[in-house]
């Protein structure tokens, strides 16, 4: 079995990036990240994307805000980040707090500025199949690992197991318009094992630490698991690797999609501004 490793592909978009900058004359595109409070799982990924910003020389300006912010404050405060010239993207952390208007703030929301593609209009795009619009960035880092590592999916049956909108949903569409025949599996799909097993390229996004096993899994299957799930303290994905030896290619966790992931929001980040001027 090949492991995926996505530093294969995020030196590829490092590439496409350093490309895009060259017709930006000099000028530093800038992120915005806005987070209501401490979630440490925010906190994990904004250092992240902190650190791949600097390795490509990108500007990031974080914007805190205290939980016990009022919706109406909170809204006020967002649409002053997304007025600001000066800020070319935005990174939204959600869930808001169940007291935020979350719709209120995605609908404020200018879907240029939008990298993580939340907004109503670039959810839109995906599914009529425009490419002028932003994915949500763990989708699109999917994406990028198969076409990076030159998997055809054209006429291959394609399942998701997951149907959120930050992944499955959008995964699904982005597949469906490369031609492929694509299931989006669920908890309440029968015969689950049978369906997955039956997949060419099985996209695992469930949230279930090691849920999928070499039961659920083809020969020769390709598998892309998207879990990220803290087990005894240690990261994992929704995939059991160790209990898989007919794959023949599959992403490991840590080190698989997380890894393009923040390669993307970069990249994303600087076609909002390339588009800007």
């Amino acid at each position: 079995m090949i492991l995926l490793y996505g530093a294969d592909t995020a030196n590829v978009i490092k590439e496409e990036i350093e490309s895009m900058k060259k017709s930006l004359n000099g000028y530093t595109p800038t992120l915005g990240i806005v987070r209501i409070g401490a979630n440490p799982a925010d906190l994990s990924y904004e250092k992240g994307a902190i650190k791949k910003m600097e390795s490509l020389s990108l500007n990031t300006k974080v914007f805190e805000f205290d939980e016990s912010i009022s919706s109406d404050e909170f809204l006020d405060e967002f649409k002053k980040i997304n007025a600001d010239k000066n800020i070319d993207g935005i990174l939204l952390f959600r869930p808001l707090p169940k007291h935020i208007d979350e719709k209120k703030v995605i609908d404020a929301l200018d879907e240029k500025k939008d990298l993580d593609g939340i907004s109503y209009k670039n959810i839109a795009k995906i599914f009529v199949g425009e490419k002028d619009g932003f994915a949500p960035c763990t989708a699109k880092a999917v994406m990028k690992i198969i076409e990076s590592n030159n998997i055809e999916l054209e006429g291959k049956n394609v399942v998701v197991v997951g149907r959120s909108m930050v992944i499955g949903k959008p995964v699904a569409m982005m597949a469906l318009s490369k031609n492929a025949t694509v299931t989006i599996c669920h908890s309440k799909t029968k015969n689950l094992k049978e369906v997955c097993k039956d997949a060419d390229v099985l996209i695992v996004a469930v949230g279930r630490a090691k849920m999928i096993n070499e039961e659920y899994i083809g020969d020769n299957a390709i598998v892309i698991d998207v879990g990220i799930n803290f087990v005894d303290g240690k990261l994992c994905g929704d995939v059991d690797l160790s209990n898989v030896v007919n794959a023949a290619m599959a992403t490991p966790v840590p080190k698989g999609v997380g890894a393009v992931t923040t390669s993307v929001l970069a990249e994303h980040l600087v076609i909002a501004a390339k588009n800007k001027s």
